[in-house]
């Protein structure tokens, strides 16, 4: 992943990506998918994010101060502080991003799984994971299989179910904590009908064109190790403190001989 012509294919994917998300219905797509983003990071004040994006930017209302831009080449990079690395090995510290956002990339690698690992190596203990991907058992999901045969994005990925990248989530320790599914529009529709729109997000049906997976890291519980009280004698009154002496115990030695002296007179 990262030779050169590996980085130069990246960028041409990126390239032909901006083609959907300049026509009508990539940017209907887009402005619900950031409708579902909203809420999660407008919550987060500090740290640093890193978005992974096939499209424009989803994270403008975020925040969190660093926002930090992903690009496989400096030709494809927005400025000068863009992220420019083989996406399977980020030059970024282990687990030091509040949010890290991976939008419609693992459908277009080779290698997803290990940039899903990379992603989830930098992420942070209370940070969040987010995945967004095309929903294969959606309504314009169900003609990806025919139109698959076509090579222009986005129609060339290999799009994956929710439940998959569950398991492959579960593979790097993490586990999901939400999925929603956003943009419901027929096969023939080239927008998210506000109407169906608000009763799919309402009843969160997995009908939707597109997902977003919200993970965490599984937090492990340091084992906790119960006291074991043992008795290795039989219990008697006397270990208690509770005893019941006899007359011969209770007076001393000189008092128990005057009185056999008396019994004999």
């Amino acid at each position: 992943m990262s030779t050169p012509s590996m980085a130069t294919r990246l960028a041409q994917q990126m390239a032909e990506s901006q083609v959907y998300w300049q026509t009508e219905t990539g940017r209907s797509l887009w402005e619900t998918q950031r409708a579902c983003l909203g809420p999660l990071v407008e919550e987060r004040k500090g740290g640093h994010s890193l978005e992974m994006g096939m499209g424009p930017s989803l994270m403008t209302m975020s925040a969190i101060p660093h926002v930090i831009r992903w690009s496989p080449t400096r030709a494809t990079a927005e400025s000068s502080s863009t992220l420019i690395c083989p996406p399977s090995h980020l030059a970024l510290p282990d687990r030091s991003l509040e949010v890290v956002v991976i939008h419609h990339w693992l459908e277009h690698l080779p290698d997803a799984h290990h940039t899903l690992k990379e992603a989830a190596r930098v992420t942070s203990d209370s940070g969040v994971l987010v995945l967004f991907g095309f929903n294969p058992l959606g309504l314009n999901g169900l003609t990806q299989r025919w139109r698959k045969q076509q090579a222009n994005y986005p129609w060339s990925g290999q799009w994956r179910t929710a439940n998959r990248l569950r398991d492959w989530l579960a593979f790097v320790d993490f586990e999901v904590e939400r999925v929603d599914y956003c943009c419901f529009r027929g096969p023939m529709s080239t927008t998210c009908r506000e109407r169906w729109e608000s009763l799919g997000r309402r009843h969160n049906l997995p009908l939707g064109e597109s997902y977003m997976i919200q993970a965490h890291r599984r937090q492990r519980h340091a084992p906790v190790e119960r006291l074991k009280f043992g008795l290795r004698a039989p219990v008697t009154p006397s270990s208690l403190g509770a005893t019941r002496t006899s007359a011969s115990a209770r007076y001393p030695t000189s008092q128990r001989r005057l009185e056999k002296d008396s019994e004999g007179e």
